[in-house]
């Protein structure tokens, strides 16, 4: 029982070492790389209007449009690493904020539906929800080859529950144990269990994958 509590004590520094981490990095991304691409973004428009010729006009333009969606990629990447509403806005604006760059990113839509009010949330619970809310958004977008997501997000006055269904080709978690390790559905699973709470993953072929997550309110 003590190696057990040890073993999560251990886990849940390392959670909090990386945060911290992730949190310098996304600052670094943002406020380094991101404001220099977006100068270089303006000074390709401000070439784009000067030049007279078409051809070399039109190529302008598509490395101005190129720069435009490696701005948009920097700008979730920094949010994924790091999302600044979460502790000032709470969950609920923090992963529709994230959503918003998720679908301009990756063209998947995300019917977001919100049932309750929102409830306090510990920062090791808040962060362990969005993060494995981003996990399965981001297997979405790689995996289950689908435009539509929905999401629901019920708050009662003991737990938060956030069920997230893809309409996707679906896997068969039995028989493809390796894809439930490299699609990260286990570590979903622990970082949920370490916050206290719990991630239900189910999946059908040919009709998609569910996530329920739960979470106790203090």
């Amino acid at each position: 029982m003590e190696t057990l509590s040890g073993q999560k004590e251990i886990s849940s520094y390392i959670i909090h070492s990386q945060e911290d981490e992730l949190k310098r990095i996304a600052l670094d991304l943002h406020e380094g790389v991101g404001q220099n691409l977006y100068s270089v973004f303006n000074g390709l428009q401000f070439i784009e209007s000067a030049v007279q010729d078409p051809a070399m006009k039109e190529y302008v333009a598509e490395m101005s449009r190129l720069m435009e969606r490696t701005i948009q990629e920097i700008r979730l990447l920094s949010v994924e690493l790091h999302p600044p509403t979460l502790s000032t806005l709470g969950f609920v604006p923090a992963i529709k904020s994230y959503i918003k760059l998720y679908t301009s990113t990756f063209g998947v839509i995300v019917d977001v539906e919100t049932e309750g009010e929102e409830q306090a949330i510990s920062e090791k619970g808040r962060i362990a929800v969005f993060r494995v809310c981003q996990e399965a958004l981001a297997n979405i977008a790689k995996y289950a080859d689908t435009c539509h997501v929905s999401m629901a997000i019920r708050w009662s006055s003991d737990v938060l529950t956030v069920v997230i269904k893809d309409f996707g080709q679906g896997f068969d978690l039995e028989d493809s144990p390796q894809t439930y390790q490299s699609s990260g559905l286990a570590a979903m699973k622990e970082r949920m269990l370490l916050a206290g709470g719990n991630c239900h993953i189910s999946s059908t072929i040919g009709e998609g994958t569910l996530i329920e997550l739960t979470l106790p309110l203090d």
